[in-house]
């Protein structure tokens, strides 16, 4: 499985990218994890099981897939460089548990991806698809029970930001409606090879139970609730949701008293634990995004 090539040495992945013909594209968020004291922790975090079911975005040359096939039962590893995605097939040929798949993340079905029995989601995210992706994943229908991931810094404060925070907004409040948000460890641009011009983080996401997140038929609503009601930020919530949601003035009083909501709320307002009590309780109405 392992080659001869120590994956966290940088002249050698200098070396290996020379050999394969790779020159790193910074659009793509092709920043190669070099640092052996990062995967540690990545890898702990993680806390695999041979029973268990692992999805990877992004392998690039395959430092965190080789941990990876060690720890897990199956790994799912999908790369968008075809480049990357050949070295790592001739790589990783004797590798029964790992399947490649040659995508971009964003074009793939994710329910079907994770239909497959996905339980957990560990990777160094590429930049360029980490929000969206994340989004997706907090949509399924039966997302991850733990999703360990290297983001950028912001991003990865965006998603833990609560009420009141400068960074809380639309991504941490649906990340935060099905999942536990920790932030783990800041991870310096010296940490990969080529540097990024940006400070990344380690975030680990458990899941709620079950009694605790949005129901999944109105996890749709929830998201366009929210950016609706954040395209507006700074004005209050109760305009918009008489304008989208058909409440009528008698229906929202009452359901902002059930729910503990000021009448003058702003959309930032609301605690995650508001916002999925909101979208359980309006979910049945109608939104509509065009208003």
């Amino acid at each position: 499985m392992a080659g001869p090539v120590n994956l966290t040495h940088p002249s050698e992945v200098r070396e290996l990218l020379a050999r394969i013909g790779l020159r790193p594209r910074r659009t793509l968020g092709q920043n190669f994890l070099i640092d052996a004291n990062i995967l540690r922790i990545l890898l702990r975090t993680a806390g695999l099981h041979q029973n268990e079911q692992v999805l990877e975005v992004g392998p690039g040359l395959g430092v965190l897939t080789e941990w990876l096939v060690r720890y897990a039962g199956r790994v799912v590893a999908v790369e968008k460089d075809p480049v990357l995605f050949e070295f790592l097939r001739g790589h990783f040929a004797e590798t029964a548990n790992l399947e490649l798949i040659h995508a971009d993340i964003l074009d793939l079905n994710i329910e079907r991806l994770l239909a497959g029995g996905i339980t957990k989601v560990v990777a160094n995210l590429p930049y360029a698809v980490g929000s969206r992706f994340l989004v997706d994943l907090f949509q399924a229908v039966a997302p991850p029970e733990r999703i360990v991931v290297t983001v950028q810094r912001e991003v990865a404060r965006r998603l833990a930001a609560g009420p009141g925070a400068a960074d809380y907004g639309l991504l941490g409040i649906i990340a935060q409606t099905a999942y536990s948000v920790r932030l783990v460890k800041d991870v310096s641009p010296t940490c990969f090879l080529p540097p990024p011009e940006v400070r990344s983080a380690i975030v680990e996401m458990i899941r709620l139970a079950e009694d605790r997140e949005v129901r999944p038929e109105n996890r749709a609503a929830l998201l366009r609730l929210l950016q609706g009601a954040f395209s507006r930020r700074r004005k209050q919530l109760a305009p918009f949701l008489k304008a989208h949601a058909g409440l009528s003035d008698a229906d929202q009083a009452r359901l902002f008293d059930l729910l503990g909501i000021e009448p003058r709320a702003r959309p930032e307002d609301l605690s995650p634990e508001q916002w999925i009590r909101l979208a359980n309780d309006i979910g049945a109405f109608p939104l509509d995004p065009r208003r």
